[in-house]
């Protein structure tokens, strides 16, 4: 089985972050999206992986590399218009050959793993099989009516008076029938190829087509708040681990990652939370569910359920929470509750 990896959309619902950074490269307690992604593919036994990039191939290619130090090798594939998911998967023909594969978008954390599925699909190989969840509001998703043995009878994408609670969440799987699918439909209203109507046109054919319920936690991290939640929720999985080095002034209590090189003066860091390599703190209080990246510095700052990138300044900051502060940033004092800020900027707030 190979893995077709998402990774060319726009990231609209996280800008400022997206007009430099890849959506799926935005970090979630200290790792990239798409890293925690990859990392559950070769987990599931899975490593020859082709990855679909768009305009950002440059920086996902820098930060990702080759797949060797997830144990995979990775294949680069150009999708240069975002024209849906399953032109996704002509792009990826060649790559795909007639292997079975599964199909994951590169911005959903699925936090407890996705082997069970892998070996379930592998060892029954329906024509197709989805990946479903229960949600309070289907209108916003696409749907999916499934029989009492999990076979699915129907997709309706967003609909107005939904038949069912149980929306597809960012996983699917194929057997090599499903390029004659895509090869059969039209694009949508939107003009793009949509995954959806492929599989419903198995269905239509009386292929075989079946559904398994996600009962973990699954996010879609396209907007701030789905970030930082996403954040808290992996935070409590946290191991402690003290590389750094933390002076005789500091305190640290409950499960903090401080990475080689970093270093805490006279603060307090209250766990989970993670301090980047290369990361100073200094005079400063770092409440839980903060992720502070590497090569950063904190001073004089208190801030609490947060995540702060990549070689970012913070000075004088206090009361800051549920925050997004983007790479290579500078934010210097004052009191303010939330602040969403983007790569490279440079941000002073009035006392």
């Amino acid at each position: 089985m190979k893995a077709l990896v998402l990774s060319g959309g726009t990231g609209t619902r996280l800008r400022p972050f997206t007009h430099s950074t890849p959506k799926q490269l935005v970090p979630v307690a200290g790792k990239a999206v798409l890293e925690h992604v990859l990392d559950n593919i070769v987990a599931a036994g899975v490593t020859d992986i082709g990855i679909i990039v768009g305009d950002q191939a440059e920086r996902i290619g820098q930060a990702i590399g080759d797949g060797s130090r997830f144990g995979a090798r990775i294949t680069y594939l150009r999708q240069d218009q975002p024209l849906g998911l399953a032109h996704c998967v002509t792009v990826a023909r060649d790559f795909l050959g007639d292997d079975d594969f599964l199909m994951y978008l590169g911005d959903n954390i699925l936090p407890e793993g996705i082997g069970g599925i892998v070996r379930g699909f592998a060892a029954e190989r329906p024509d197709a099989r989805i990946v479903v969840q229960k949600v309070a509001d289907p209108s916003a998703f696409g749907v999916a009516e499934i029989d009492a043995h999990g076979v699915v009878g129907a997709l309706v994408e967003k609909p107005v008076r939904p038949r069912s609670d149980l929306a597809l969440i960012g996983l699917y799987f194929f057997t090599p029938v499903i390029h004659e699918a895509v090869a059969a439909i039209e694009p949508s209203a939107r003009g793009e190829l949509e995954i959806t109507d492929a599989i419903q046109w198995l269905v239509t054919r009386g292929r075989t087509v079946t559904a398994v319920e996600y009962t973990g936690y699954w996010q879609d991290t396209g907007n701030v708040d789905a970030v930082l939640d996403c954040n808290r929720r992996l935070l409590d999985r946290l191991t402690a681990s003290r590389a750094g080095e933390i002076d005789a002034d500091s305190t640290v209590t409950g499960p903090v990652v401080v990475e080689a090189g970093a270093k805490v003066v006279r603060s307090r860091i209250e766990g989970p939370a993670v301090i980047g390599a290369g990361t100073l703190v200094e005079d400063s209080r770092i409440g839980r569910y903060t992720a502070i990246g590497r090569d950063c510095a904190v001073r004089d700052t208190r801030i609490g359920a947060s995540i702060v990138q990549d070689g970012t300044t913070l000075t004088g900051l206090h009361g800051l929470s549920d925050s997004l502060i983007g790479r290579s940033a500078s934010v210097r004092a004052g009191s303010h509750h939330r602040l969403i800020v983007g790569d490279d900027s440079e941000v002073e707030i009035a006392r």
